[in-house]
């Protein structure tokens, strides 16, 4: 009894009360792939953000219940509809001893637009960020933005003094395989300190003494151990080697439950699994049709939809552990409805006509990019859509690549891709991240993940009016219209929202939350 009701609290995003051990703890944990840079700023990613997090802190951060807290900002007031105002926390230090100040504040602003940065949506709304006093500053927003405070959530400070010290005043940019002194080294106000860095293998954290707030975790020491191998991963932690795996693959959840001494964690997630296309370039890149793009043609695209059997991927590839979903924001995140969330039927026959109609009678080739060690079964995914897409006469050739050299090819600014397949997390909680990022036309700011250049003008005016309206009922009305224009356009192919599934120790505890940040604040290990 005891154990289920851990696993319910768990579950909730709660933790249950208990005494804390004598000693602080060693945590080992798994992952089959590496954050890719400890510089936050480089990649709008969720592992990198989450485990950058432990070092780097944002103004405002989520609680347990994913609501809107104080985090390096004690409080904010709106003095006027575009301006916050926010009055930072006194007393915080970095590692290396600095004060934290509102020059880091302006300085991290400036860091986060410049080139190189991933996260540079994070601050589209905000025209200006000044510095009132040491202790004070003020956000002036184009418009009126109601979520300012949701957006920022993830955008750690960094420390002016040491960026400028060590030559990292930019962020370096990941997709030329660009390093700086802020891509192997931190040094934040968070919780956590960085100790080692070996890249694809190993990376260590220690406790961070001087934390100003008051620590929920008893952890001394946490090592990322990258185990690429999903068999090799289990067994490391069925054997005790490590305590914690953030990856679990599906066909192990049973075998893990079943286990003696180890537990799976598990809930739903906000991310949303979709494949997408290149619907800018006038001739593919990837392809064997010469001369046009088959995609810019919603024939084309409604035939890819149409043929792939989200709910066959659901029983076989995921094992039950997805939400199959018409939309490109899932429940959870404020926007959703469950009217709106309709998908096109599966009509193999349907979409053969609809590519002859197109001028494509007996198909064409295209190649496929996708991860391999990003997603739950994300190239397992891929390889059911190259099968599904055989049977219309699609003849795919997949291309299934680690995170790194993935997302350097098909991300800003490159953007190498014909046909691919990605996930996103609206990190706001809200549709308007999803719908900023993946589907407004891409001008330098809006759209940066809007891999394929899906571009309406009808749709680039509801994400202008949902970003600014005030009143609830008003802007559900917006983003119901967008979800209208993303299944008639098809722009995207939405597959479906993953489970988080984790697996721990009996004696670790952790909450899980539905972005599936792993905050090791929120850990505590118990004394086998």
């Amino acid at each position: 009894m005891r154990r289920l009701a851990l696993a319910a609290a768990l579950l909730a995003g709660t933790t249950l009360t208990v005494q804390a051990p004598a000693k602080a703890q060693v945590l080992r944990w798994a992952n089959d792939g590496d954050v890719n840079s400890m510089d936050p700023y480089t990649r709008q990613e969720t592992l990198l953000l989450a485990f950058n997090s432990h070092m780097y802190e944002p103004l405002v951060r989520r609680n347990d219940r994913m609501e809107v807290e104080p985090s390096l900002a004690e409080r904010w007031e709106q003095p006027s509809p575009t301006v916050w105002r926010f009055h930072l926390r006194r007393g915080v230090k970095f590692t290396d001893g600095t004060p934290f100040t509102a020059d880091d504040v302006v300085f991290s602003a400036q860091r986060v637009r410049a080139p190189g940065s991933n996260l540079q949506s994070v601050l589209a709304s905000v025209k200006e960020v000044r510095k009132i006093d040491d202790h004070t500053v003020e956000f002036e927003t184009h418009q009126p933005n109601p979520i300012l405070a949701q957006e920022i959530t993830n955008w750690g400070i960094m420390s002016k003094a040491w960026s400028e010290q060590n030559n990292a005043t930019r962020p370096a940019d990941l997709t030329t395989r660009e390093e700086n002194f802020a891509t192997r080294n931190a040094m934040g106000t968070g919780p956590f300190r960085l100790v080692l860095r070996e890249p694809d293998r190993r990376t260590v954290l220690e406790r961070n003494p001087d934390w100003w707030d008051t620590p929920r975790h008893n952890i001394q020491r946490a090592e990322l151990n990258i185990i690429a191998n999903d068999a090799t991963r289990v067994a490391a932690l069925l054997s005790g080697e490590v305590d914690f795996v953030y990856t679990v693959p599906p066909q192990d959840v049973d075998r893990i439950s079943r286990s003696a001494g180890v537990r799976i964690i598990q809930g739903p997630e906000l991310r949303t699994i979709y494949l997408g296309f290149d619907q800018m370039r006038p001739e593919l890149l990837k392809s064997d049709v010469k001369g046009r793009n088959p995609f810019q043609d919603v024939r084309v695209r409604r035939a890819f939809y149409q043929a792939i059997d989200v709910n066959a991927i659901h029983r076989t590839v995921m094992r039950g552990q997805s939400r199959p979903t018409g939309l490109l924001w899932g429940p959870g995140v404020n926007g959703f409805r469950e009217e709106d969330d309709r998908r096109l039927p599966v009509d193999v026959a349907g979409a053969k006509r609809l590519l002859a109609e197109a001028g494509y009678p007996n198909g064409f080739g295209v190649t496929m990019d996708c991860p391999n060690d990003r997603y739950v079964n994300d190239e397992a995914i891929c390889t059911a859509a190259v099968a599904m897409l055989a049977r219309i006469g699609i003849r795919v050739t997949l291309a299934a690549q680690t995170r790194a050299r993935y997302f350097a090819e098909i991300n800003a600014p490159r953007y190498n891709t014909s046909f691919y397949l990605l996930g996103w997390t609206p990190a706001t909680s809200d549709a308007h991240n999803a719908l900023f990022n993946l589907l407004g036309t891409r001008d330098g700011t809006r759209g940066v993940f809007n891999n394929g250049g899906y571009s309406n003008p009808r749709m680039d005016d509801l994400i202008n009016r949902v970003a600014t309206e005030t009143d609830p009922a008003a802007r559900q009305r917006l983003i119901s219209e967008s979800a209208t224009i993303l299944r008639d356009d098809v722009a995207y192919i939405p597959l479906h929202q993953q489970q988080i599934v984790w697996a721990a120790r009996q004696n670790v505890e952790a909450v899980q939350t539905a972005d599936n940040y792993i905050q090791l604040r929120r850990f505590r290990i118990q004394p086998r």
